[in-house]
């Protein structure tokens, strides 16, 4: 346990401690003024046959207000205090850690150097005009951002720091945020299964490096500066995008597969065949195959070599299609397929508004879940189909330019019912033939009995 005389030592210590500091600081200060006292004197004595009313109309005094960014010349460092001459208002003094650092990293304080300052006090405890160097220094720095971001000035960045959702940066002493959407389609992590901790692994790589960026987003107020990478390029691209013409075919590499579709990075015609000229477009899930795709890393790999047709340019986004340049299956439907005939078909997936079934490899028809509800009421279509398992078909409707047909299930007890009924069709068609052709011979008899009858008239 600790004795009550220890612990009134420890404090009478530390206000000897705290006292002898300030008695230095105050030691220092007195020093220093009486310095620039001295200075003063002799510019006084210098200046005795001037008249105060000559000195009065050539000279313009303003006093400023706290808050205000005034500019002075330093005139002295001692230790802890630097002294500042900022013209007829007298003399301004920086006190404490800022005296040694109060400037951006790659200033430095000496005597001769202007700088600028913000008014703390008009009259501290000393009798000078106190000011804060890091201050001013922190507004010069937001202003110069906000210039940058008008003028959309690209600058290059050192990368801090990485986390799960981008990397820090910093620029003119501030920190700011580079996220992962605003990297540039070169830097971009393509993780294959998008797992968070992988694109960590790919933005830590970064750290250290320098890239250009673009300030995008920028308040000083919550302290919020976010930089793209992204936006730094877009000029570069674009001016490579302007030879690139929807229809145009081109040849790449396939650098990223994700959920929705795969990146492709290709050389533009003409172009150095360099990683810096390289453009990437992106294939949609849709545009892959004409076939229906679930997963896009099924058909379609990292590093795949493959070509691709530019279905669209926007800005400086490339859509492209590998479907587009294979025969479209549908234009030949009509000779494979008629409405209302039954046909054998694989269910490949079902869902809540009912199932995908293929006919052949190419030829996909949806049977929805309220033809099947009409024809089989109160049965719910998991107990009936299988996916992945095959049963029989009946097509219902087809519409080629919209790549639709409209399935209904066919189990036994409807292709029996179904058979019946053609039975039936055919049976009637038969009876209806037979009946035709007693009529026409009905018609012929009577035919003649009339014609030997006119005969037997004459």
């Amino acid at each position: 346990m600790v004795k009550v005389d220890d612990l009134l030592d420890k404090i009478v210590k530390q206000v000897k401690e705290d006292s002898d500091e300030k008695k230095s600081l105050k030691k220092t200060i007195n020093k220093t003024k009486q310095k620039n006292t001295t200075t003063k004197n002799k510019k006084t004595i210098k200046s005795e046959n001037t008249s105060m009313d000559e000195l009065m109309d050539n000279i313009d005094i303003s006093i400023p207000n706290v808050g205000d960014v005034i500019e002075g010349t330093i005139i002295d460092i001692s230790g802890n205090v630097v002294l500042l001459d900022i013209g007829p208002i007298g003399t301004g003094m920086v006190i404490g850690r800022e005296a040694k650092s109060g400037l951006a990293s790659d200033d430095k304080l000496e005597v001769g150097n202007k700088v600028t300052a913000t008014v703390i006090d008009l009259d501290n405890d000393e009798g000078y005009i106190e000011l804060s160097i890091r201050e001013a220094s922190y507004e010069r720095a937001w202003d110069d951002l906000r210039a940058k971001k008008e003028n959309e000035e690209t600058v290059f960045v050192k990368m801090l720091d990485a986390n799960k959702g981008g990397l820090m940066v910093e620029v003119n002493g501030v920190t700011g945020f580079l996220p992962v959407s605003q990297l540039s389609s070169k830097n971009y992590p393509r993780v294959e299964d998008g797992d968070k901790n992988k694109i960590l692994e790919l933005l830590k790589k970064l750290v250290n490096k320098e890239l250009p960026v673009r300030i995008i987003d920028i308040n000083q107020e919550e302290e919020k500066l976010i930089v793209s990478e992204k936006a730094a390029h877009s000029d570069m691209e674009r001016e490579a995008i302007a030879g690139l013409h929807v229809g145009d075919i081109i040849s790449g590499e396939v650098s990223g597969v994700v959920d929705f579709g795969a990146f492709v990075k290709f050389t533009p015609e003409g172009a150095e065949d360099s990683e810096e000229s390289k453009l990437e477009g992106l294939i949609h899930i849709s545009e892959l195959a004409w076939q229906l795709i679930d997963d896009p890393r099924e058909v379609i790999k990292v590093n795949d070599k493959t070509e691709a047709k530019i279905i669209g340019i926007d800005d400086t986004r490339i859509s492209l299609s590998i479907k587009a340049l294979q025969e479209d299956p549908w234009t030949k439907i009509a000779q494979k397929y008629k409405v209302g005939e039954i046909y054998k078909g694989k269910v490949d997936k079902i869902n809540h508004f009912g199932a995908f079934v293929y006919l052949d490899k190419d030829i996909h028809g949806l049977a929805h879940i309220s033809e099947f509800q009409e024809m089989y009421p109160g049965i719910k279509m998991e107990d009936k189909i299988t996916p992945k398992e095959s049963y029989m078909w009946k097509v219902l409707s087809i519409e080629p330019k919209e790549h639709r047909m409209g399935l209904v299930l066919m189990d036994e007890k409807k292709l029996k019912e179904e058979k019946l009924e053609e039975d039936k069709s055919k049976n009637d068609s038969s009876d209806n033939e037979k009946l035709n052709k007693e009529d026409k011979k009905n018609n012929k008899k009577e035919k003649e009995e009339d014609n030997l009858v006119k005969k037997d008239d004459k």
